[in-house]
Parts: structure tokens; sequence; C-alpha cells
């Protein structure tokens, strides 16, 4: 029988400094049986979770903490096998009472591996709460020092854009484009931002120690580009 205080939260952990989380998100945190946090397996077996470097931040129970590891590549069939995997042990802990926490840098909603681990416990009816949190385009915009957008401006957030027509078309019926997992798709926009007139903010690695900015698009593309990555572009 459920006891009546099992509860999943899913937290977001912001950009990646680790002041940035919500006051709530940290009590819940604090006050949790286990958190769950994901990260990723390469193909010479390391695994790496840019989530547990930012909750050692918090000096939580080291018990507490558990593992989800996705492969980097483009197949889901791994990613599939794991959430259902995930899931089933989140849904243990769950049936045993626990009050769990499932974590994701940025906000929850947005890009976010808990999402497909959201739709299993939905339709199982788990007592499930949302924490949302900070974006990195917010972050980035933050440390360039210029908005978004101002009134009736229109922002458009694509990720791992395929092709010149889709980036030109965007810039047309947009004021701001925020382009997410850019790291494999860099020669397509560099066709589109190397016929000039736009302001490009890119950032690289929000809110930790190897924090990178610029607005130079040739010291840009001199760089090797890293995972937590983006560009916004604005007319």
């Amino acid at each position: 029988m459920i006891k009546k205080e099992a509860i999943i939260y899913g937290i977001s952990l912001g950009p990646g400094d680790p002041d940035l989380i919500t006051v709530k998100g940290l009590n819940v945190l604090k006050k949790v049986d286990v958190i769950y946090y994901p990260g990723s397996l390469f193909s010479n077996g390391i695994q790496s979770s840019y989530s547990l470097s930012i909750l050692e931040y918090y000096q939580l129970d080291k018990n507490k903490l558990k593992g989800f590891f996705l492969e980097m590549n483009l197949e889901r069939v791994q990613a599939k096998v794991l959430y259902s995997k995930t899931y089933k042990e989140i849904e243990n802990d769950y049936n045993a009472g626990l009050k769990i926490a499932v974590v994701s840098e940025g906000d929850i909603n947005t890009f976010s591996s808990f999402s497909y681990l959201l739709e299993k416990m939905q339709a199982n009816k788990l007592n499930v709460e949302l924490i949302p949190g900070i974006t990195s385009y917010a972050l980035s915009a933050s440390e360039h020092k210029s908005p978004l957008c101002l009134q009736n401006e229109k922002l458009i957030i694509l990720p791992r854009v395929q092709t010149a027509q889709e980036l030109e078309e965007a810039l047309t019926y947009f004021d701001t484009v925020v382009l997410m997992k850019i790291k494999s798709v860099m020669e397509v926009i560099n066709t589109v931002v190397d016929k000039g007139g736009y302001k490009i903010w890119y950032s690289e690695r929000l809110g930790t120690k190897k924090q990178f900015t610029t607005s130079h698009w040739e010291t840009i593309m001199r760089r090797t580009i890293p995972y937590f990555s983006l560009i916004t572009i604005k007319k």
C-alpha cells in the first residue's frame, strides 16, 4: 500500500551556477529520501554528469544520489531502455513511500530528460510536482547584458537547426533566435551568420568556472564547441 507522503519532485538545477537554483528547489532536495540525476555515457565507457557537479555543491547525503546515464548519440534505442529502467526504479521507491527528486540542469520543462519519465509517471497517476528553473539562454542574456525581447518582439528557440533555410526563415519572422544543441551544426549556422547584419551572443558552460562568452563571430568559429553551448542571434 502506498504511503500518503510518497511524492516525486521534478527539480530544476539552473544552468550551472549552484546559486541559481530556486530556494524551493534546494529546500526540497534537502528533505527528499532519494535524488535521481541524469548523466552522459560516452563510447569509451566514461560517465559524466553536469547535474551531479551542481548537486555536489549542496553537500547532500551522497547515499541519496542515483545516476542514470544516456549514451551520447542520436540513436534513441538505449535512451528508451534506460528511461524504462529508471522509471521502474523510481516507481519502486515511490511504492515504498519515499519522497523522490529527479533533477535536471537548466529548466525541468526545457529539453529535459525528466519529461520522458514524467510521461510514464502521469500514465500511472503518480503524485508529481515540478519546480521550474532558470534556463541557459536566460543566463546568457544576463551575462551579455542585453534583453532577449522588448515590447512586441518575438522569440524562437531552435535545437540542432538542420538547414540554412530553416534558420533564415526563423530570422525573417522572429526578432530573436536562440540556437541550442549547436555543436554538430556550426557550419549551417555559419552559412547564415557570415552574411552579416546580425548581433550575436555566444555562450558555453554558463555558470561554471569554464564559462566563456563572446560576440565576435571569428572567435566563435575558431573554438571547439562543447555540448553545453548556445548562440543567440538578434536582428
